[in-house]
C-alpha cells in the first residue's frame, strides 16, 4: 500500500469485495465558528429543502383561478390590412384623451389612462412574434386601468377596499376588473342622465354604442376567422368612451 492511499481511504478500499463506497456521509458533521457556536449540517436538511420548495411549487400551482394570469387571446392581425385597420381605429383613444375634462387629478390620471390605452392598443395589434403576448396583457391591463381611474374620477367616496382589491387583481384578472368599474360607471351615467335632460342624448347613444360593443366582442370571440370584427368593436368602444367624458365636464 502506497502512502498516498494510505493517506486517501476511498482510493485504499477500490476494489474491495463487499465494500460500497458512499459519496456522502449519512452522519451529521458539526462545525464550530470563530464565536463557539455550533453549525450542524446533514444530508436531511437539503432534503427537507427540497421538500418545503416542492410543497410551495403544488401550493402556487393549486392556487384559484382569479389568481391566475389572463390566457390572451392571440388571434386577428391575419394580413396588414387589418393590422392597419386595428392600429388605425386605436388611435381615437389616443385623441379622447387628450380632449378629455382635466379639472382635477383624478379627471387628469383618467385622461392620461385613455391615451395608455390607445398606445397599448397600437403596440399589440403591429407587434409579432413572442413579444405580442406580453403586448396583449399590457393592452387588457390599460383598458382596466382606465376603467378604475374612471370610476374614481366619477367618485371620490368609491370604497378603500374596493380599491384596494382592484389594485390587487389588475396584473392577473384585468377582464374581471373592468366590468366590475364599467358597472359602477354605467349606474353613475343613468342615475345623473335622470337628473340632467343634457345628458339624456349622450346616455342613449352610450346605451347604443355599447350593446354594439358588446356584440362585436362576443362575436370576434367566437369568429376569429371574420374579418375587421375587432376594428369595428375599437370604434363603438371608442363612442362609447366619448359619451363617457360627458360626464366629467
Amino acid at each position: 500500500m502506497s502512502p498516498q492511499s494510505a493517506l486517501n481511504p476511498s482510493r485504499a478500499l477500490e476494489g474491495v469485495h463487499g465494500v460500497q463506497l458512499v459519496p456522502h456521509s449519512p452522519f451529521a458533521t458539526e462545525k464550530i465558528n470563530q464565536h463557539g457556536d455550533f453549525h450542524q449540517a446533514t444530508c436531511e436538511n437539503s432534503a427537507v429543502g427540497a421538500d418545503r420548495h416542492l410543497t410551495v411549487q403544488r401550493v402556487w400551482q393549486q392556487r384559484p383561478t382569479c389568481l391566475r394570469p389572463i390566457q390572451c387571446c392571440l388571434h386577428g392581425d391575419k394580413n396588414i390590412a387589418e393590422t392597419v385597420a386595428n392600429v388605425l381605429t386605436s388611435l381615437p383613444f389616443i385623441a379622447l384623451g387628450v380632449q378629455a375634462p382635466r379639472k382635477n387629478l383624478n379627471c387628469k390620471i383618467y385622461a392620461n389612462s385613455l391615451i395608455g390605452v390607445g398606445i397599448a392598443s397600437s403596440l399589440y395589434h403591429s407587434s409579432r412574434g413572442n413579444l405580442r403576448k406580453y403586448l396583449r396583457w399590457a393592452d387588457y391591463t390599460a383598458i382596466a386601468t382606465a376603467t378604475v381611474c374612471l370610476s374614481r374620477a366619477l367618485r371620490d367616496e368609491n370604497p378603500k377596499l374596493l380599491m384596494a382589491a382592484s389594485a390587487l387583481f389588475l396584473p392577473v384578472q384585468p377582464l374581471m376588473v373592468s366590468a366590475v368599474h364599467t358597472g359602477i360607471m354605467e349606474v353613475a351615467f343613468a342615475k345623473r342622465a335622470l337628473q340632467d335632460p343634457e345628458l339624456r342624448i349622450a346616455h342613449n347613444v352610450h346605451k347604443i354604442s355599447s350593446l354594439l360593443g358588446g356584440i362585436l366582442f362576443i362575436a370576434d370571440d367566437m369568429y376569429p376567422q371574420t374579418p375587421f370584427l375587432h376594428a369595428g368593436w375599437h370604434l363603438a368602444a371608442a363612442v362609447g368612451v366619448g359619451t363617457c367624458n360627458k360626464l366629467l365636464e
